[in-house]
């Protein structure tokens, strides 16, 4: 089987299959992050090459089955294997982590995107923004010469960026008391996150709830309608010993 991966999860199912008898896994990784953590088992890294390329490697390699556990972020991936997939005759699962929802204290402004998020920060008064939303998503930012950006990613961005940027690298997990500490010490007035949910990054929402900081949250994207989707490692590995069991 074929897993779409580069998450947490998508690590743990890795695992969980790696113990079953008779099933052979790989974990299949976009290649964008320059020194991932690795699942067990077999990896490739890199594109397929759109829905085409996709079709034809799991035809090619006799996936008989495939579990999208990227980021709930990576929807180009997804949506190429929500038409790959059926046409090379594989069974599609997704599994998404729960979405983050909101606290008591809670200052939340959703949007529907980080186009939106962009337009909605650029308008406010001045202040410090803490930007949270990965290295490729920098460019929609870079006209705003209002306000001071703190961004924080894993590798360094490259492309248009803020013009008066802080750039911090790091990866999780992070804690509520370290992630306080940065929300003072840059003195952050509003927090730009996506809706990627976990517990990995999660604190920095716990601390800006704790100092009233308003948070920016990006929506994810829409899932296709037609591909059955699972919140749990537990559950997935139920759909593999029957497919296409998980609701939709």
């Amino acid at each position: 089987m074929l897993i779409l991966g580069g998450t947490g999860e998508a690590r743990a199912l890795a695992a969980a299959l790696d113990a079953q008898p008779g099933v052979e896994v790989i974990s299949s990784l976009a290649g964008r992050v320059t020194d991932p953590a690795l699942p067990v088992g077999q990896v490739r890294i890199g594109g397929f090459g759109g829905v085409a390329g996709l079709s034809y490697y799991l035809s090619d390699e006799k996936i008989e089955a495939v579990v999208d556990a990227t980021h709930p972020f990576a929807a180009t991936i997804t949506a190429h294997a929500a038409v790959a997939a059926p046409d090379a005759g594989c069974p599609l699962l997704i599994l998404r982590r729960p979405g983050w929802r909101e606290s008591g204290g809670d200052r939340w402004t959703r949007v529907p995107d980080i186009v939106a998020a962009a337009a909605l920060v650029a308008a406010g008064p001045p202040g410090t923004i803490f930007l949270t939303t990965g290295r490729r998503d920098l460019a929609v930012f870079a006209g705003d010469w209002s306000h001071d950006y703190v961004v924080r990613t894993v590798d360094p961005p490259t492309g248009a960026q803020p013009p008066r940027m802080t750039l911090l690298l790091d990866r999780g997990p992070y804690s509520v008391e370290g992630e306080t500490a940065l929300l003072r010490q840059h003195n952050v007035s509003v927090l730009v996150t996506k809706d990627s949910g976990g517990a990995m990054t999660m604190a920095k929402l716990a601390a800006a709830r704790g100092l009233a900081v308003p948070v920016v949250m990006v929506d994810r994207p829409p899932l296709p309608v037609e591909v059955g989707v699972v919140e749990t490692v537990d559950a997935a590995v139920q759909w593999l010993v029957s497919p296409g069991s998980a609701e939709g």
